[in-house]
This record gives C-alpha cells, structure tokens and sequence, in this order.
C-alpha cells in the first residue's frame, strides 16, 4: 500500500498538467453545487431572520379556520373576518392591543406611467396599522396616512417607481386610485420585502377598495400584555372566538410565510441550480473519465514494466485510484471555496439586478459542505475505476509493445447493446407518452435513451466521423484528411470526449424545443380559443399585478366601434368537496367572443344559480345539463348551482363559469383578468385598437394588444426562462470546453513522435495547428449532431407527456433558427478547445519529438 502511494505520489508530481482539466471540471461541478446548496441555506435563514422580526410584535393572529386552495397553488384563499371582533378581542385579558389587517391587490404606477412589480411576487395594498408592534411594515420616512387618498409605500417601490412623498400616482385596486405618496417604510429592516410592493391606506381607504363590504378583514393582529405567552394568548382568544374563526401564535403566522416563499420560490429556485449542478456534474463525469482512460492507456507500457518487475495487480490498480483521490480531494476542497465565493456572488447580483433578497451573513451548514465534498469525491474516484482497473490488468509483456491497438469502436457486443437499450427506451416512451400516458414512464425512457447513446458512443463515432469529415479531403486536403483519421483513431476517446459536450447540447437543445413547443402552444391556444380583435391585459405572471377594473369591459362596450366586450373574472370555490377556480363573466358575450367547442345546453340561461362546466371537468365530477352540483364559496356559504352547459374546450374560458351576479353576494375584491374585444364590421384594427387604448386609459392604462400580440405576451415569460438556462447551462458547456481540450492535450503528448515525423517530412506549423484544430471540431460536431438529435427527442417526450398530464393541448414545435444556433455555438466551443492544444502541438521540437519514447 505504502509503495502504492509513494508511486502515486511521485506520478502527479511527474504528470501535473495531464490532471489540470480534471482538477477545473471537478472543481467546477462541485462549486456549483456548493453555491447552491449555501445560498438555498442563506436565503432560508435570511426570510427566517426578517418574518421574525416583521412579525415580532405581533403574538396571535386571527382568522378564518378553512382555506379553499385550488389546483396548482399552494396558498389558499381564506374568508374574511369581521373587524367588530377586534372590540370583544381587546376585552379577553392578557390583550393589550388588537388590529384588523386589511390585505387585497393594489398595483402602484410609477412616475414614467408604466406599472410597479407584478412580474411574479404579489403586488399587496393594506390598512396601515398604527400600533408599530403590530404593523410589519415601519415607517422610515413622512407620516403615516391621515386623509382619503394618501399612502406610504414600501422603499424599495419607491426607488423602482422613482417615487417620493409628495409625489401623486395611480394605484390600481384594480379600479383606479389617485394616491398622494405621503410616507416611506421598510419591512423587517429591509427596504421591502423581495419584489413584494406594498401600499398602507387608512382603513376607510382599505375597506372602500379592498373588501367587497366594509367590516371586513384578512386577519386581526393580536399583541399580548407583559408576562403572558404566545401559546397563553391563544389559548384565552379561543374561547370567545365564533365558530369558524381561530387564532394561531405569531410565531406560527411566521414560520407559514417563510413556508410559503420556500415553497412557491425558494424551492423552485434551488432545485433548479441543483438540477444544473447534476448536469455539470455528469459532463464532468464523461472529461474525468476520458482523462484517466488516456492517461492510463499512456501509461501502458510503464504500468507493464512495474507488473514485469513484480507489482501485483492491486498495487497497480490502488496506485491509479490514489492519484484520482488526490485529484478529487484538492479539486473538491478547492470547489467549496468557490462555492462560498458564488454564493456571495449571487448574493450581491440579484439586489444589482432588482431582485433585493434580504441582507444577511452567508449561512454555510455542515451538510452544504460536506454533500459537495462526498459528491466531488465519488465523482472522481468513480469515474476512474474502471480505467484503474484496466491499469490492473496490464500483462507484463505489453512492455514489448510499441502500440496498443484500439478496437473498442468495432465491439459486437457494445452494438448489440446499445441497438437492444434504443429499442428498449423507444418502448417504453412511446408507451409512456402515446399508449398509457405516465410522467414516469416517460421518463424512463428518455433515461434509457441517454444511456443508448453513450453506450453506442464507440461504434456510432466511426460512421459519423466519416460522414461529417468527409468534406475535409476536398475542403482542406491533407490537413483535413489526416484530422479525419485522428479523430477515427480511437473510437472510444472519440466518443467519450464528445459524449460531454452532447449532453449539454442535449440539455441545451430539450429547453430549447421545449419553450418553443410552449410558445406554439400559447399561439394555438389563442388563435383556437379567442376569436376576438384585441385583448386588455395588465403585464403580469404568478401572484403578480392587480387585474383589470370590472367596470373597463362595460365601457369598451359602450364604443361604437366595439361589437362584443367581455371581461374574464376570477373567483374560487369548492365543487362538491374540491377547490376549483371559476371564470365571472357574461356567459353570452363569452361564447360570441371564444370559440368553447361543441355547447350541450345553452350559456344563455345560467342566471344566479346556473353554472357551465368543460367536458373533461364534468366527466371528473359525474355531471351533466340538469345536475345539482353544490358550491361553498370563501365566504362559508353553501349555494347548490343547475348544470346548465357543458362545453368542449377549457384553456382561456377555464372549466367553470358562473355569472357576475351569482358572484357578487360572495366575492372579496372584484377584478377581472382579461377583458376581450371584437369590433365590429367594418371597423380595422389600428382605428379599433386606439378607440380602446383612449377607453382603458382612463382605468389605470392596461395595456391594449392584438391577438397576435396578446400570444406573445402570454408567452413573454418563457423567453426569461430560457435566459436563465442558457446562462445557467453554459457551466456544463464549460466544463466540455475543457474536456475536449484536455483530451487533445493528452493525445498530442501521445502522438509527440508522430507529430515530429509529420514536421521532419514537411508539414508547417500552420498545417499541424489547423489539423488538430479540425480533430477538435469534428469531435465537436460529432458531440453537436448527437446532442441536437438526443435534446430534440427528449423535448418531444417532454411535450407529450406534459400533454398526456394535462387538460390543455399541447403543440410540439421544432425552431431551426435556435437550433441553428446552438449547432454553430457547439462547434465553434470545438474550435476554442483546439486553439490550446494546436498552439502547443505546433511548438515541439522536431527533433526531440522524433526521440521521443
């Protein structure tokens, strides 16, 4: 074992710059991996850190007992409570103040006219409570809110609005409000909370535009008197509480908003770097692997010698693990440092860029050290096993030997493999995604798949070389003809050094067809559902933006160029039992406006107690024109509805729809999320499309768009999407950068005799440069063209079995252009990689190459 280290020992020290490419792609994988898994503890610990304190002063909360929470969200929609509980609160002893908390939509303009916030995180308005324990929000500057229409506003809002006290703006409940700016506040010490804005009325103000009738509130704030507990305040409210009414400790109100932002961003945040940190991770597993079977196939006549002279095959197989764990061990440790200097990275970029996460010391846990240090190791120790092992097994007489050859591409076993796992991972997708719908299934498959691939790397490589080099004899002559037959010379390395590089094209590529098959989508859904001119919408996603005035629909109607104005409405309610969304409309309008498939029954009659449903919802609740289905809506009441249509197609109308006036004795704050409108005949476009936009800027300015536009917008958020991968991705193309340069690096000290006879019989510096440059891109074409064909099936798998899950209809779309492009940025990454290698090959000395052993 000692004479094993020792000859590990005095092998690195002999062989450093064979291990440099190993060292970057360990070192790399790992930290991102740290990154991630430090700035997910950061973050944590930081919401932690500013809920507590925001909430400090606030010992019991009080509220509704039952939340109807629909499909898709995590957050449910409570009914409200009402304020003249406060006045018996106050009474209970151990209180010593109580407030309601009056919480809806309201979406501030900014001085450049254009809407503050929406793009994800909620846009609140609120009462502003007076009691400074109770309110969340500190006033920091100005006053708080005295008179109808003055507000203070969170600061960071206010720097993104350019907005300050005194200054006059619109706020959007979504009616329109004209807000005077009359004090600046923080939340939890912070300049805001996230994107979150936040505007504090006075509580006439609140409960005028906020609630559907004054007297209620989201919650009632509860501050305890000196000496008594969270736990001792709630048990006192809970007895003088009405049924369905219930209190919970601050502490507990806390820890569920730090529960929800983990779980609608946090989560999704830090599961996505960990999904990049895998893929980094696996192309540095193909660089590792390839660098230790070269160095080992390098080393064959010396690790025969060391056989010949009496080394046992284990001190021989020990000897190579012990150079790959020194390797791992400095590059991993190594890794954890950058880790840390990423995650402070990040934590300085995101507030650069707008996204203010809240302050705080980097939160560095054992298990985000340790897990990145474990996984770096048994990545790297990994991947070589198998090339140690066949340093083992070097018979002594390969001393003899001048060459080895390679015969690993010809394998008739590897073929029949890699054919057999295509034919298996095209079975099971196809049964996944076409014959019995299953996400796992699905997945399998495309897991099958990857590994085909890199198991038919060897044998493919042959052909596809060939045919892609094949130009290269016209093109370049012998220069190209001689990169062709390098690049044919080991099909194994060949295969293994592209095998890096294509999956992240692979990657690359499956986002790529996937977002594009997501926009086709949004277009086919627009171009199949709504048969109107324009659309008004406000430009926000997720939780985000403050909806669209009811009244806006009423009078874009009143134009005389508009025939049909409809506005979409949301409300929520429990179908016998489920949460569901409703759509609030004009069912009449609705249908002359959207094209919902075949109609059995008729929308012309729902009335107050009528209700439509799509086919497949109804088909899920066994219903049908002329049944009961019974509705209990966040306010507790329980109304039974008549199924009076059934339509065919869901996607824009959603898969219930009641009218405005069954709504209107439960609704909370109004606001519709689309209004939709065709013109009449005759009227074009440009001249209908300005009669609205002069219309709707009288509602807060919503942006007026046609229906090729509206598609777009829908899709806007897709395009941000693919930034971020693409940007998060360019680590794994990195780290195949580096393996496909290190791979030629350790060829071209392979091949330093045959590279000083090429010079010694004539070839220029500049024909050796070009060729190895040429070896380079070949291999990174041959890593382009399997990825772009691998992304591309996986992208397919993706959209169908997102199909085969889900009630809408999904379209798969193949974009060239982008493909296009992510073929040339995979072969120019060939092209970088040779540049290192080709400089270094063209510098030897024709004469101590050719004396080269």
């Amino acid at each position: 074992m000692n004479a094993s280290v020792r000859l590990s020992a005095s092998s690195l020290r002999a062989h450093k710059r064979r291990f440099a490419g190993t060292f970057l792609a360990v070192f790399l994988g790992v930290a991102f991996l740290a990154g991630t898994l430090v700035m997910g503890d950061t973050l944590r610990a930081s919401f932690d850190t500013m809920f507590g304190n925001a909430t400090s002063g606030t010992d019991a909360v009080v509220r509704s007992d039952d939340a109807i929470t629909t499909p898709g969200e995590s957050e449910g929609v409570r009914e409200p409570v009402a304020t003249d509980l406060v006045g018996t609160i106050e009474k209970v002893p151990g209180v010593a103040a109580a407030a309601p908390n009056i919480q809806g939509a309201g979406q501030l303009i900014g001085k450049n006219g254009d809407p503050i916030g929406g793009q994800g995180p909620p846009t609140l308005a609120g009462n502003w409570i007076t009691d400074p324990e109770l309110n969340a929000y500190q006033l920091a500057e100005g006053h708080a809110p005295r008179s109808p229409g003055e507000v203070v506003i969170d600061r960071g809002t206010a720097e993104r609005g350019d907005l300050k006290i005194g200054d006059t703006t619109t706020l959007r409940t979504p009616d329109p409000v004209k807000v005077t700016v009359v004090g600046l506040a923080t939340f939890g010490g912070e300049d805001g909370m996230a994107q979150v804005t936040f505007t504090g009325m006075t509580r006439a103000d609140a409960e005028k535009y906020l609630t559907a009738a004054p007297g209620e509130a989201a919650t009632i704030q509860v501050r305890a008197g000196p000496g008594v507990s969270q736990q001792e305040l709630v048990d006192a409210l809970t007895p003088v509480l009405p049924k369905g009414v219930e209190a919970i400790t601050g502490q507990e109100s806390a820890e569920e908003n730090t529960d929800m932002i983990s779980s609608q961003f946090l989560s999704v945040f830090t599961t996505l770097l960990l999904v990049f940190s895998g893929v980094a991770l696996l192309v540095a597993t193909f660089s590792i692997h390839n660098t230790f079977a070269i160095v080992v196939a390098q080393r064959t006549r010396e690790n025969a010698l060391l056989r010949a002279l009496g080394a046992s095959r284990r001190q021989v197989t020990v000897s190579t693990l012990v150079e790959a764990s020194a390797v791992a061990v400095i590059a991993s440790a190594a890794g954890l440092a950058g880790g840390i200097g990423i995650a402070a990275g990040l934590q300085a970029l995101f507030p650069a860029i707008g996204f203010p996460f809240p302050d705080g010391d980097l939160v560095i846990s054992a298990l985000s050290m340790a897990l990145p240090l474990a996984v770096g190791v048994v990545v790297c120790l990994g991947s070589a096993l198998l090339p140690a092992v066949r340093a083992g097994r070097t018979a002594p007489l390969a001393a003899l030997r001048e060459t080895a050859v390679d015969t690993s591409g010809a394998s008739r076993t590897r073929a029949v493999t890699g054919l057999a796992l295509i034919a298996l991972a095209l079975g099971v997708t196809l049964t996944g995604v076409l014959a019995s719908p299953s996400i796992w299934l699905a997945a399998t498959g495309a897991v099958l798949a990857l590994i085909a691939f890199v198991v038919l790397g060897p044998v493919a490589s042959t052909t596809a070389v060939r045919v892609l080099g094949g130009p290269l004899d016209r093109l370049r002559g012998v220069t190209g003809g001689l990169a062709r037959r390098n690049a044919l010379r080991s099909p194994k390395r060949t295969a293994a050094t592209a095998s890096a590089l294509m999956i992240g094209v692979a990657v690359v590529s499956l986002f790529t067809v996937f977002g594009a098959s997501l926009k086709a989508t949004m277009d086919q859904t627009v171009a199949r559902s709504f048969a109107g001119d324009v659309a008004i919408s406000t430009p926000s996603f997720g939780a985000g933006g403050s909806g669209l005035s009811p009244s806006l629909a009423d009078a874009v109607q009143r134009l005389p160029e508009v025939d049909t104005a409809v506005g979409l409405g949301r409300g929520v309610a429990e179908v016998d039992g489920q949460g569901r969304a409703l759509t609030v409309t004009d069912p009449v309008a609705l249908e002359r406006t959207f094209d919902l498939g075949e109609i059995r029954g008729s929308m012309n009659g729902l009335g107050t107690d009528g209700i439509a449903v799509t086919e497949n919802e109804a088909a899920k609740q066994h219903l049908a024109t002329g049944d009961k289905a019974r509705l209990t809506f966040t306010d507790g009441r329980t109304q039974t509805f008549t199924v009076r249509a059934v339509y065919g197609r869901s996607e824009l109308a959603g898969d219930y729809v009641i009218t405005r006036d069954a709504w209107a004795p439960h609704r909370t704050q109004d606001a519709d999320t689309l209004v939709a409108v065709s013109f009449k005949d005759g009227v074009g476009t440009d001249d209908g499309k300005a009669a609205v936009e002069k219309a709707a800027a009288q509602y807060g300015d919503p942006e007026v768009q046609t229906r090729d536009e509206y598609a777009q917008s829908a899709a806007g958020g897709i395009d941000m999407m693919l930034t971020l991968v693409y940007a998060l991705l360019a680590l794994a193309v990195l780290i195949a950068l580096l393996g496909i340069a290190n791979t030629l690096t350790l060829a071209i000290h392979e091949r330093t005799r045959e590279l000083g006879l090429l010079r010694a019989v004539g070839q220029t510096r500049s024909q050796l440069r070009a060729m190895v440059r040429w070896e380079s891109i070949l291999v990174a074409a041959f890593g382009t063209v399997g990825g772009l064909a691998l992304g591309a099936f996986l992208g397919w798998v993706l959209v169908e079995a997102a199909d085969g899950a889900s009630d809408s209809a999904f379209a798969f779309a193949m974009p060239p252009l982008q493909l296009t492009v992510v073929a040339l940025v995979g072969l120019t990454a060939g092209a970088l990689a040779g540049l290192r290698p080709a400089r270094r090959a063209a510098r030897l000395d024709v004469l101590r190459a050719i004396a080269t052993e």
